[in-house]
């Protein structure tokens, strides 16, 4: 929850995108309910990973 609340500090997402995307990840019970999040939340939170400079790539093993 830290880092969605550094994104909207940084107004990388609105206020409205930060209630939304709070409440989906508070009420999803297991990692599988997460991904079932609204495109559109999903798209916010891409760009604002993004904009704070998060690397997004294949996992190692």
């Amino acid at each position: 929850m830290q880092t969605l609340n550094e994104m909207l500090a940084q107004k990388f997402l609105t206020p409205e995108q930060h209630f939304e995307i709070l409440s989906w990840t508070t009420r999803a019970k297991t990692p599988e309910k997460i991904l079932e999040m609204p495109p559109h939340l999903w798209r916010s939170l891409e760009l604002a990973s993004v904009l704070m400079g998060f690397e997004v790539g294949p996992v190692e093993a």
